[in-house]
Protein backbone atom coordinates (compact mmCIF):
# COMPACT_ATOMS: atom_id res chain seq x y z
CA UNK A 1 0.00 0.00 0.00
CA UNK A 2 1.34 3.47 -0.85
CA UNK A 3 2.50 5.66 2.29
CA UNK A 4 -0.05 8.32 1.37
CA UNK A 5 -2.67 5.76 1.42
CA UNK A 6 -1.54 4.24 4.39
CA UNK A 7 -1.24 7.53 6.42
CA UNK A 8 -5.30 8.34 4.73
CA UNK A 9 -6.24 5.00 6.80
CA UNK A 10 -4.15 5.47 9.83
CA UNK A 11 -6.06 9.27 10.13
CA UNK A 12 -9.83 7.40 9.21
CA UNK A 13 -8.88 4.64 11.83
CA UNK A 14 -8.36 6.88 14.48
CA UNK A 15 -10.86 9.18 13.82
CA UNK A 16 -13.35 6.07 14.38
CA UNK A 17 -12.04 5.16 17.38
CA UNK A 18 -12.83 8.82 18.35
CA UNK A 19 -16.37 8.83 17.48
CA UNK A 20 -16.92 5.88 19.53
CA UNK A 21 -15.15 6.81 22.66
CA UNK A 22 -16.71 10.07 22.20
CA UNK A 23 -20.23 7.97 21.95
CA UNK A 24 -19.58 5.88 24.86
CA UNK A 25 -18.36 9.22 27.14
CA UNK A 26 -21.57 10.81 26.24
CA UNK A 27 -23.96 7.57 26.97
CA UNK A 28 -21.49 7.18 30.95
CA UNK A 29 -22.26 10.56 31.11
CA UNK A 30 -26.22 10.72 30.17
CA UNK A 31 -27.03 7.69 31.73
CA UNK A 32 -25.30 8.74 35.13
CA UNK A 33 -26.81 11.90 35.33
CA UNK A 34 -30.55 10.36 34.52
CA UNK A 35 -29.78 8.38 37.58
CA UNK A 36 -29.29 11.11 40.18
CA UNK A 37 -31.81 13.14 38.13
CA UNK A 38 -34.73 10.38 39.62
CA UNK A 39 -33.39 10.74 42.99
CA UNK A 40 -35.30 12.90 45.71
CA UNK A 41 -31.80 14.93 46.32
CA UNK A 42 -28.41 14.59 45.59
CA UNK A 43 -26.21 13.72 48.59
CA UNK A 44 -23.24 12.64 47.86
CA UNK A 45 -20.60 11.39 44.75
CA UNK A 46 -20.97 15.19 43.01
CA UNK A 47 -18.61 17.19 41.36
CA UNK A 48 -17.44 19.45 44.26
CA UNK A 49 -18.34 16.89 47.17
CA UNK A 50 -19.91 15.12 49.62
CA UNK A 51 -22.77 16.02 51.94
CA UNK A 52 -26.01 17.15 51.40
CA UNK A 53 -26.95 19.46 48.32
CA UNK A 54 -26.98 22.34 50.98
CA UNK A 55 -23.86 21.70 52.33
CA UNK A 56 -21.97 21.84 49.02
CA UNK A 57 -23.86 24.38 47.80
CA UNK A 58 -22.68 26.56 51.12
CA UNK A 59 -18.82 25.19 50.39
CA UNK A 60 -18.77 26.67 47.07
CA UNK A 61 -20.22 30.06 47.35
CA UNK A 62 -23.94 29.95 47.26
CA UNK A 63 -25.27 32.14 50.17
CA UNK A 64 -28.43 31.11 52.28
CA UNK A 65 -30.51 33.37 50.64
CA UNK A 66 -29.98 32.36 47.46
CA UNK A 67 -30.59 28.79 48.55
CA UNK A 68 -33.82 29.53 50.06
CA UNK A 69 -34.68 31.60 47.10
CA UNK A 70 -35.02 28.80 44.66
CA UNK A 71 -37.02 25.46 44.58
CA UNK A 72 -34.95 23.08 47.27
CA UNK A 73 -35.58 20.28 44.45
CA UNK A 74 -33.76 22.30 41.73
CA UNK A 75 -30.19 22.17 43.83
CA UNK A 76 -28.90 18.77 43.51
CA UNK A 77 -25.41 20.02 44.88
CA UNK A 78 -23.57 19.31 41.17
CA UNK A 79 -21.60 22.36 41.13
CA UNK A 80 -18.17 23.55 41.74
CA UNK A 81 -18.61 27.21 41.98
CA UNK A 82 -21.00 29.93 41.87
CA UNK A 83 -20.84 31.84 38.03
CA UNK A 84 -23.87 33.74 39.26
CA UNK A 85 -22.09 35.31 42.21
CA UNK A 86 -19.59 37.08 39.34
CA UNK A 87 -21.79 37.33 36.32
CA UNK A 88 -22.77 40.98 37.78
CA UNK A 89 -26.84 40.26 35.84
CA UNK A 90 -29.20 42.53 34.89
CA UNK A 91 -32.85 43.14 35.00
CA UNK A 92 -33.88 42.68 31.47
CA UNK A 93 -30.70 40.29 29.97
CA UNK A 94 -31.24 37.32 28.37
CA UNK A 95 -29.40 34.30 29.84
CA UNK A 96 -27.88 30.63 28.83
CA UNK A 97 -26.67 27.89 31.21
CA UNK A 98 -25.01 25.27 29.61
CA UNK A 99 -25.73 22.23 31.33
CA UNK A 100 -28.59 23.51 33.78
CA UNK A 101 -29.32 20.22 35.89
CA UNK A 102 -32.55 20.61 37.76
CA UNK A 103 -32.62 24.23 37.16
CA UNK A 104 -31.20 25.77 40.47
CA UNK A 105 -28.45 29.00 38.52
CA UNK A 106 -31.36 29.06 36.30
CA UNK A 107 -34.31 30.22 38.92
CA UNK A 108 -31.51 32.26 40.76
CA UNK A 109 -30.40 34.14 37.18
CA UNK A 110 -34.05 34.18 36.77
CA UNK A 111 -34.94 35.91 39.72
CA UNK A 112 -31.98 38.41 39.40
CA UNK A 113 -32.90 39.69 35.28
CA UNK A 114 -37.10 39.99 36.66
CA UNK A 115 -39.87 39.08 34.23
CA UNK A 116 -38.52 41.79 31.78
CA UNK A 117 -36.05 39.14 31.41
CA UNK A 118 -35.13 35.48 29.84
CA UNK A 119 -33.29 32.53 30.83
CA UNK A 120 -32.61 29.51 29.27
CA UNK A 121 -31.11 26.40 30.13
CA UNK A 122 -30.03 23.87 28.34
CA UNK A 123 -29.04 19.91 29.13
CA UNK A 124 -28.52 17.10 27.50
CA UNK A 125 -30.54 14.70 29.93
CA UNK A 126 -34.13 13.84 29.48
CA UNK A 127 -35.04 13.28 32.78
CA UNK A 128 -33.08 16.24 34.14
CA UNK A 129 -35.27 18.68 31.83
CA UNK A 130 -38.28 17.49 32.97
CA UNK A 131 -37.10 17.72 36.25
CA UNK A 132 -36.40 21.39 35.97
CA UNK A 133 -39.38 22.08 33.95
CA UNK A 134 -41.72 20.87 36.50
CA UNK A 135 -39.71 22.52 39.62
CA UNK A 136 -40.64 25.96 37.43
CA UNK A 137 -44.12 25.08 36.83
CA UNK A 138 -44.32 24.64 40.70
CA UNK A 139 -42.30 27.61 41.58
CA UNK A 140 -44.43 29.80 38.41
CA UNK A 141 -41.50 31.03 36.89
CA UNK A 142 -42.38 32.46 33.45
CA UNK A 143 -38.99 33.57 32.36
CA UNK A 144 -37.24 30.71 32.68
CA UNK A 145 -37.50 27.84 29.51
CA UNK A 146 -35.26 24.81 29.82
CA UNK A 147 -34.13 22.91 26.46
CA UNK A 148 -32.94 19.32 25.33
CA UNK A 149 -29.80 19.59 23.88
CA UNK A 150 -25.97 19.04 23.74
CA UNK A 151 -23.56 21.54 24.03
CA UNK A 152 -21.98 21.14 20.82
CA UNK A 153 -25.19 22.10 19.08
CA UNK A 154 -26.72 24.51 21.49
CA UNK A 155 -30.63 24.79 20.23
CA UNK A 156 -30.41 28.67 20.51
CA UNK A 157 -30.61 31.27 18.04
CA UNK A 158 -27.14 33.29 17.07
CA UNK A 159 -26.58 36.59 18.77
CA UNK A 160 -29.54 36.25 21.45
CA UNK A 161 -28.34 35.79 25.21
CA UNK A 162 -26.02 38.68 26.76
CA UNK A 163 -24.47 36.16 29.34
CA UNK A 164 -23.80 32.44 29.03
CA UNK A 165 -23.26 30.52 32.57
CA UNK A 166 -22.05 27.09 32.92
CA UNK A 167 -21.20 25.43 35.92
CA UNK A 168 -19.09 22.34 35.95
CA UNK A 169 -20.23 20.65 33.08
CA UNK A 170 -17.79 21.33 30.35
CA UNK A 171 -15.65 19.13 31.34
CA UNK A 172 -18.23 16.23 30.77
CA UNK A 173 -18.15 17.33 26.79
CA UNK A 174 -16.01 15.56 24.75
CA UNK A 175 -15.69 18.51 22.25
CA UNK A 176 -14.79 21.47 24.75
CA UNK A 177 -13.67 23.64 21.51
CA UNK A 178 -17.01 22.83 20.12
CA UNK A 179 -18.44 24.15 22.79
CA UNK A 180 -17.31 27.38 23.32
CA UNK A 181 -17.94 28.21 19.70
CA UNK A 182 -21.51 27.26 20.47
CA UNK A 183 -21.70 29.87 23.28
CA UNK A 184 -19.71 31.98 21.26
CA UNK A 185 -22.59 31.79 18.53
CA UNK A 186 -25.14 32.53 20.79
CA UNK A 187 -24.07 35.56 22.50
CA UNK A 188 -24.30 38.72 20.98
CA UNK A 189 -21.78 41.21 20.35
CA UNK A 190 -20.07 42.36 23.71
CA UNK A 191 -21.71 39.74 25.93
CA UNK A 192 -20.13 38.45 28.30
CA UNK A 193 -19.52 34.48 29.27
CA UNK A 194 -18.92 32.96 32.96
CA UNK A 195 -18.04 29.55 34.10
CA UNK A 196 -16.65 27.46 37.16
CA UNK A 197 -15.55 24.07 36.20
CA UNK A 198 -12.79 21.33 36.14
CA UNK A 199 -9.27 21.75 35.21
CA UNK A 200 -6.00 20.05 35.16
CA UNK A 201 -2.78 22.20 37.06
CA UNK A 202 -0.74 18.39 35.41
CA UNK A 203 -1.91 15.22 33.99
CA UNK A 204 -3.26 12.33 35.49
CA UNK A 205 -2.92 8.96 35.19
CA UNK A 206 -4.52 7.11 32.13
CA UNK A 207 -5.84 5.08 34.56
CA UNK A 208 -8.49 8.03 36.02
CA UNK A 209 -8.89 8.91 32.22
CA UNK A 210 -10.61 5.61 31.43
CA UNK A 211 -12.52 5.71 34.31
CA UNK A 212 -16.24 6.25 33.59
CA UNK A 213 -17.09 6.83 37.67
CA UNK A 214 -13.88 9.17 37.57
CA UNK A 215 -15.68 11.07 33.84
CA UNK A 216 -19.01 11.68 35.71
CA UNK A 217 -17.83 12.71 38.65
CA UNK A 218 -15.89 15.79 36.68
CA UNK A 219 -12.25 14.26 36.40
CA UNK A 220 -11.31 11.97 33.42
CA UNK A 221 -13.03 14.82 31.19
CA UNK A 222 -11.45 17.72 32.39
CA UNK A 223 -8.22 19.00 30.56
CA UNK A 224 -4.96 21.39 31.72
CA UNK A 225 -5.99 25.36 32.21
CA UNK A 226 -3.74 25.83 29.33
CA UNK A 227 -5.96 23.94 27.23
CA UNK A 228 -8.89 25.06 28.30
CA UNK A 229 -8.15 28.64 28.35
CA UNK A 230 -6.87 27.99 24.54
CA UNK A 231 -10.17 26.45 23.67
CA UNK A 232 -12.00 29.53 24.60
CA UNK A 233 -9.78 32.20 23.03
CA UNK A 234 -9.81 30.16 19.56
CA UNK A 235 -13.73 30.31 20.02
CA UNK A 236 -13.25 34.21 19.16
CA UNK A 237 -13.41 35.47 22.82
CA UNK A 238 -11.30 38.33 24.35
CA UNK A 239 -11.10 39.28 28.18
CA UNK A 240 -10.30 36.06 29.33
CA UNK A 241 -9.47 36.24 33.01
CA UNK A 242 -9.59 33.88 35.66
CA UNK A 243 -11.29 34.92 38.34
CA UNK A 244 -10.10 32.63 41.54
CA UNK A 245 -9.38 28.92 42.30
CA UNK A 246 -10.65 26.71 44.73
CA UNK A 247 -9.57 23.07 45.21
CA UNK A 248 -10.83 19.73 44.11
CA UNK A 249 -12.65 17.43 46.95
CA UNK A 250 -11.09 14.32 45.63
CA UNK A 251 -12.72 12.43 48.43
CA UNK A 252 -15.77 12.54 46.33
CA UNK A 253 -14.11 10.26 44.05
CA UNK A 254 -14.90 6.21 43.93
CA UNK A 255 -13.02 4.21 46.02
CA UNK A 256 -11.29 2.59 43.01
CA UNK A 257 -9.37 5.72 41.88
CA UNK A 258 -5.77 6.50 43.91
CA UNK A 259 -6.66 9.65 45.50
CA UNK A 260 -2.93 9.91 46.87
CA UNK A 261 -1.43 12.27 43.78
CA UNK A 262 -5.09 13.73 42.68
CA UNK A 263 -5.31 16.78 44.77
CA UNK A 264 -2.37 18.22 43.51
CA UNK A 265 -3.46 17.94 40.06
CA UNK A 266 -6.93 19.27 39.92
CA UNK A 267 -8.59 22.22 40.67
CA UNK A 268 -12.02 23.97 39.97
CA UNK A 269 -11.75 27.28 38.08
CA UNK A 270 -13.86 30.43 37.63
CA UNK A 271 -12.78 31.83 34.45
CA UNK A 272 -14.98 34.85 32.81
CA UNK A 273 -15.05 36.06 28.78
CA UNK A 274 -16.18 38.68 26.55
CA UNK A 275 -17.21 38.40 23.01
CA UNK A 276 -16.00 41.19 20.80
CA UNK A 277 -18.45 43.86 20.26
Amino acid sequence: MPLFLAMYASRVVLKMVDMLREREIKKAVRDGYSRIAKQPSCCAGSCCGTGSAAEISRRIGYTEEEMLSAPPESNLGLGCGNPLAIASLRRGEYVLDMGSGAGFDCFLAARAVGPEGMVIGVDMTTEMVERARENARKGGYRNVDFRQGELENLPVADNYVDVVISNCVINLVPDKRRAFREAFRVLKPGGRMIVSDVVLKREIPESVRRSKEAYIGCLAGAVTVEEYIDAIRSAGFKEISILGESQFPTECLPASIDKADLSRSVCSLRISARKPA
